[in-house]
């Protein structure tokens, strides 16, 4: 009886010790992004730091458990991201996905993030269906969007009597996105396309398709493009006079690494919408500076977003106190987003962050008054001018 006993109560210890194991597993956050390719200077490495500084300022630990920070370069391939996302829901027990950066991976990372009831938080994703027909309840879009893109400015360019407009696309999903947001507010609006060419990702050479576009008799020519994509198609745009003459050229998706990488005297002018910048206000200065610290860059659009996001997740699962996805999902939209990002902004049913963005310019040379200096901050854009309405019922999940 006392040999019994005493196995049983050894029994108890090792099954209390399993399950404490299992209790304090690792939270595990993976940020899958874009680490060396067209999207890397706005993605990438501060992608990447920006989950970890938010994971460092929350504590390292949530509910007892430490936190995990994995990442991946998901080549601008959606097959190489979706297996990547496989393995780290199947294996290696990876709770959220950050970032994803581009939109076909994104589409194809959102069937395993349902199929597999993990969370996904797009920061550099772009293309609105995320939040329309593509939504999911376990999926979030923070930052930018192709709906945002192709409203915000062009619907005010087209009020200013700037109606005949020259598309330069770029050949994969955002870029459709795009191109289709586009199309249609221009036609609302009483405008006209002239013309809509399209290129593949990592084209070098855009003198035929600019020289198509200085002839079409076109008064804005918008290039809906990303990346070392759109930063190429400028300066080819420049030795070409484009940016001399009497056409307006738009810059639809313009970001602050594709500024630093033209500079003042190649970006002068570039009309742009944006959700944050830098050097906004002191919230999100003193919060950037820390950012370069580190990185010895200004941090872009989607490293804040990343960084905000992570932390409102983190929060979540706190609150949950469980990492259920679906408890932390209820708690990301029951819980307001209040940092240097966005103040007291709650995520809507169909994923979207509904912040306010803004009009943008770049600077002259003259303006630039220090280093990373690039954007000066035309106007303000309210919410609901901005995204695309519920009422549109893009999402599914709208009822």
């Amino acid at each position: 009886m006392k040999i019994w006993t005493a196995a049983f109560a050894a029994s108890l210890v090792l099954l209390a010790g399993s399950a404490t194991a299992q209790d304090k597993r690792p939270y595990k956050i993976g940020v899958l992004t874009d680490m060396t390719g067209i999207l890397s200077s706005s993605l990438g490495a501060g992608s990447v730091d920006g989950a970890r500084m938010a994971i460092e300022d929350f504590g390292k630990t949530v509910n007892g458990q430490p936190i995990e920070l994995v990442f991946a370069d998901h080549q601008n391939k959606p097959d190489i991201g979706a297996a990547i996302a496989r393995k780290w829901f199947d294996v290696d027990g990876v709770d959220a996905i950050m970032d994803i950066g581009n939109s076909a991976v994104a589409l194809a990372v959102r069937e395993l993030v349902q199929s597999k009831n993990k969370i996904a938080i797009y920061s550099g994703a772009s293309s609105a269906d995320l939040t329309g027909k593509s939504c999911s309840p376990n999926t979030v879009q923070w930052s930018h969007d192709s709906y945002l893109f192709a409203h915000a400015l062009p619907a005010a360019l087209l009020r200013q009597g700037r109606k005949k407009w020259f598309l330069i696309v770029q050949d994969w999903a955002f870029g459709h996105s795009l191109e289709s947001e586009v199309k249609k507010v221009v036609s609302e609006n009483g405008g006209e396309i002239v013309d809509s060419v399209r290129h593949p990702p990592g084209t070098m050479d855009f003198s035929s398709f600019l020289v198509r576009a200085q002839s079409s008799g076109a008064d804005t020519v918008a290039f809906l493009s990303a990346g070392q994509d759109l930063t190429n198609m400028i300066k080819q745009a420049h030795e070409f006079g484009l940016a001399n003459g009497n056409q307006q050229l738009v810059a639809l998706a313009f970001l602050l690494a594709d500024a630093h990488g033209l500079g003042p005297q190649q970006a002068e002018g570039i009309l742009f919408a944006t959700v944050w910048y830098w050097n906004l206000d002191k919230r999100a200065r003193e919060w950037s500076e820390r950012f370069f610290v580190r990185n010895k860059v200004m941090p872009a659009e989607a490293h804040a977003a990343v960084y905000s996001s992570t932390m409102h997740l983190l929060k979540a699962v706190s609150a949950a106190g469980s990492t259920d996805t679906e408890k932390v999902m209820a708690k990301m939209r029951e819980l307001p987003v209040n940092d240097f990002y966005t103040d007291g902004i709650k995520l809507r049913e169909d994923g979207r962050l509904p912040r306010k963005a803004y009009v943008a310019r770049t600077k002259s040379p003259e303006e630039s008054r220090e280093p990373w200096d690039y954007y000066k901050i035309v106007s303000e854009i309210a919410p609901e001018a901005t995204w695309r309405p519920l009422s549109d019922k893009a999402c599914p999940l709208i009822k």
